[in-house]
């Protein structure tokens, strides 16, 4: 009888312990923040610590969180890859489309830099791609520094693969995002510049031509060289 009470109490508590970790599981959010690729220091002095500290502790954290708030009202959210909300953001309110927005551009931004001097260059195929785009690669970080310093107000600027091939130098305001399926211009995400204040008001205040002229060095063409192959092979 004591051999058959220990074993009822036994199995009560694996089935509590299971039920335990199913909950956790359950309860464990979809969304989470990723950690950044490099120290905060890392991009320094084109980015000071103190600004990648607060732009991905606070800022892209506060996305994701509020993301994550969002799938009580949207549950599909939970099973949805953070790509495909982008491509079907329409279906959603205005919450979901700036904060699964802010925790894409943010989650690829991170990637899409590296230590000064480490980045690399673009490949020979996205090179020529460069160059028959836009005449040379010089005129494309032209182009592409004057799009991001016209942009008003809050934003993003991209180095887009176009449905049909073609690249092209694009913008977005607040947190769109060129997947978005309610922006003017389409396409594959190569290459993305924050140009919110807050990605660069510490060091520069108002003066964003000079963050944009610091961040060129910074540019990781091993990820642009690679999402550019990619999205070409796609197609």
């Amino acid at each position: 009888m004591k051999r058959f009470a220990l074993k009822t109490l036994c199995m009560a508590a694996l089935l509590t312990a299971a039920s335990v970790v199913c909950a956790g599981q359950t309860d464990k959010p979809p969304f989470s923040l990723p950690a950044l690729p490099y120290a905060n220091d890392a991009l320094e002095p084109a980015i000071d610590a103190r600004t990648m500290e607060i732009h991905h502790d606070r800022h892209h954290k506060a996305y994701v969180d509020n993301l994550n708030a969002k799938v009580k009202d949207f549950p599909a959210l939970a099973t949805t890859s953070l790509e495909d909300i982008q491509a079907q953001v329409s279906r959603y309110d205005a919450a979901v489309r700036n904060n699964a927005g802010g925790h894409y551009n943010h989650s690829l931004f991170w990637t899409l830099m590296a230590p000064a001097g480490k980045g690399g260059s673009p490949s020979p195929a996205l090179k020529a791609k460069l160059i028959q785009s836009f005449g040379s690669e010089q005129a494309f970080q032209a182009k592409f520094t004057e799009a991001a310093t016209k942009l008003f107000g809050s934003g993003w600027a991209w180095l887009i693969v176009k449905p049909d091939g073609a690249l092209a130098i694009t913008t977005t305001a607040n947190q769109d995002n060129p997947l978005m399926d309610v922006v003017a211009e389409r396409g594959t995400p190569l290459l993305a510049l924050d140009v919110w204040e807050h990605a660069y008001y510490l060091k520069y205040q108002n003066k964003r031509a000079d963050y944009i002229k610091a961040w060129w060095p910074l540019v990781n063409w091993a990820q642009v060289n690679a999402r550019f192959e990619a999205a070409t092979h796609e197609q």
